[in-house]
């Protein structure tokens, strides 16, 4: 049986560095790879592009999930949020366990800016229900993150048991934490770096860490330990931290 879960989120950034100066999916990989997760929450997942795959010889031809997920991370699903004359991108979830069903819904509060959340079941040996993940990459804008929150608590509420194990993880753009701090309230979740240290983690830019935009929040789980993986070594692999989470199952 698997009590003890440990788990990832991060903002790919289409898998360049900040300000698309360097392709450095493959460094991600490793980076991600190197952190032992069993499940990763990854957002801005470019699964195809045309004229990236034209440029870049490293560039993936089965698209940018499957390459993450290689055999480390069998189980794999991806949702696609935004779509584009050469391509399109969203968020993914890759998992060591089996994804027994997933749904992806469209959260955008406005047309400029395509948003989404992915919702997956996943059976854990042993447990007698299956843990709910649910990816997000919210909007710019805080009247649209309201909204957007507001659209995720309903679903949630409509569509989680109670009792069951729930995640929800991903780039939250809350530098305030206002919105985050009402839809915890709502649903009774944990934000771990909050549970854990007192405060959101500091996670953008990567590099010299300042704003609190990405977040994981849990409900049925104990917190084990938690940690933010930035510094100079990301100014060429993303623009966002990579935030992971030891989590006990209550």
């Amino acid at each position: 049986m698997v009590n003890t879960l440990r788990i990832a989120t991060f903002n790919i950034h289409k898998g360049f560095s900040h300000f698309n100066a360097r392709f450095s999916l493959h460094q991600q990989r490793e980076l991600l790879r190197n952190l032992h997760a069993d499940v990763l929450f990854l957002q801005e997942v470019q699964d195809n592009h045309k004229g990236h795959s034209k440029r870049f010889s490293g560039w993936p031809m089965a698209g940018q999930v499957e390459f993450l997920a290689d055999s480390i991370w069998p189980q794999f699903s991806y949702g696609k949020n935004s779509a584009y004359p050469d391509g399109h991108h969203g968020n993914a979830l890759l998992s060591k366990f089996n994804i027994s069903s997933t749904n992806n819904i469209d959260i955008s509060a406005h047309p400029t800016e395509q948003r989404g959340m992915l919702h997956c079941s996943i059976e854990l040996p042993g447990w007698d229900v299956p843990l709910h993940a649910i990816c997000v990459h919210l909007g710019l804008f805080a009247h649209w993150r309201r909204q957007q929150l507001g659209r995720v608590a309903d679903y949630i509420d409509a569509h989680v048991p109670a009792n069951s194990p729930l995640i929800i993880a991903g780039d939250f753009n809350d530098w305030s934490s206002r919105a985050g701090r009402t839809f915890a309230s709502r649903l009774h979740l944990k934000e771990v770096f909050e549970q854990y240290a007192g405060k959101s983690a500091r996670s953008f830019p990567s590099w010299l860490p300042l704003l609190r935009l990405d977040r994981i929040y849990v409900r049925g789980f104990e917190i084990k330990q938690v940690e933010v993986h930035a510094g100079a070594r990301f100014v060429t692999v993303s623009d966002h931290a990579i935030l992971t989470a030891t989590l006990l199952k209550q």
